[in-house]
């Protein structure tokens, strides 16, 4: 086989541009920086569609294979996911260790994790990455002989990789369940308190550790580099009308965000899914900051916090031009989006008094008409809102009358509702 170096790794980038799935080349190159690697080359190219065995075409292998020599390289990075077996067949012919793209992300969250809980969580990740990658990986390991007194037990080392993996996750698992738990009874003593809760979210590093310590006073480790915190923290923030909150800054997103993260982080992401209210953090100074938003918003869809109401905060106006910290207003004059600095706190005070207008204590009345394959917005409704009268009419809907704070009306934006004036 090939030497896996610890640290110092030299890197060769590989970006295809591909119909579908596309990702940004700048992107990998700071992935690529961020868990540690060196970047000495990028290899290029397009295809209609990848190679079943290799991913790239018997080209772009040569011209990989040049490089690696070339370069001394250690590792090549892919900007895709691979299938195990093509990362298996290019490390053959390569001879050096290749990494997609989702390996890639779980290194640097495996580098990031500081907490109990976000090892515990980067684990699962990990093994449920490599749980895939096992395929015929230890035929040299045969433990099956043939012979007179060469029969072994039975099973093979690629087996009992299986197994202890398996065993291994189960334990993880647990674990995490039982965290899961701390953290809804935790959600549950705050519902109770009637205390608000506010989840950060946004692509990484848009900001929103920096953001997280200019509203709460903390000092959470914030750099300029993709995933540079990972472990979710909570705060109290006493807003001007004396309104208090729990503000809690998530792990960031990014495109495509592998399937095993979102598994393994659904405690942390919980955070976001059942908070009052988002603060989708976005870097104003970015070129694709509209396409970002997309991916950070079918991020939110994927954790099912899509229908949690939103106040964009369009962070970094400092490297703008003649923009001034602001709040923009939809028809109804209510707040949207907030510009801000928080870098230089230019804004801030801005967004703590939208923040206070948004949590007073404003209740209103609402008819809502659930169709029947709405009963898990009528549960929650039992839950944050004030039932008024409820009956089903003809065609099966329920007919709810509620008085609701606006800060849940997020709850409602599916259902057909009328305002209730008397």
């Amino acid at each position: 086989m090939f030497d896996r170096p610890d640290s110092g790794e030299r890197a060769i980038l590989v970006h295809l541009t591909i119909r579908s799935g596309q990702e940004d080349l700048l992107e990998l190159k700071e992935l690529a920086k961020s868990a540690g690697t060196d970047p000495v080359y990028v290899v290029t190219g397009t295809r209609k569609r990848p190679d079943p065995k290799y991913f790239v075409g018997t080209g772009k292998l040569d011209e990989l294979k040049a490089a690696v020599v070339e370069y001394s390289a250690d590792v090549v990075l892919f900007n895709h996911p691979l299938a195990p077996s093509q990362e298996r067949n290019l490390e053959g012919f390569l001879g050096v260790r290749v990494v997609d793209r989702n390996g890639l992300i779980l290194d640097i969250f495996a580098q990031r994790a500081q907490s109990f809980e976000g090892k515990l969580q980067v684990e699962l990740a990990q093994l449920k990455h490599l749980s895939t990658r096992l395929v015929r990986g230890w035929t040299h390991l045969e433990r099956q002989k043939g012979g007179i007194g060469l029969r072994g037990p039975g099973e093979t080392q690629l087996e009992t990789d299986r197994r202890l993996l398996g065993l291994r996750i189960k334990q993880i698992q647990q674990r995490l369940d039982k965290v899961e738990k701390q953290r809804h009874q935790g959600r549950s003593k705050r519902k109770k308190a009637e205390i608000s809760s506010v989840s950060l979210v946004g692509y990484t590093n848009a900001g929103k550790s920096t953001l997280f310590n200019a509203l709460t006073g903390a000092d959470i480790y914030a750099a300029d580099q993709l995933f540079a915190t990972l472990d979710p923290t909570l705060r109290s923030c006493q807003l001007p009308n004396n309104t208090e909150i729990v503000l809690a800054d998530t792990v960031g997103f990014i495109r495509h965000l592998p399937h095993e993260l979102v598994a393994a982080f659904k405690s942390t992401l919980q955070e976001a899914s059942e908070a009052d209210l988002l603060l989708h953090v976005v870097d104003a100074f970015s070129e694709e900051r509209d396409e970002i938003m997309l991916q950070v918003n079918s991020v939110l869809k994927d954790i099912e916090a899509d229908k949690v109401r939103q106040l964009e905060v369009f962070n970094k106006i400092d490297l703008l031009e003649n923009i001034q910290p602001h709040v923009d207003r939809d028809d109804l004059g209510q707040p949207i989006r907030v510009w801000l600095s928080a870098e230089t706190g230019a804004g801030i005070e801005l967004l703590n008094a939208t923040l206070a207008e948004i949590f007073a204590n404003t209740k209103v009345k609402r008819r809502c008409y659930l169709r029947p394959d709405q009963t898990d917005i009528r549960a929650k409704l039992f839950t944050c809102a004030n039932i008024i009268d409820e009956h089903i009419d003809e065609s099966g809907a329920n007919d709810i009358k509620i008085e609701i704070d606006v800060r849940y009306l997020g709850l409602l934006k599916d259902v057909k509702i009328e305002e209730i004036t008397e």
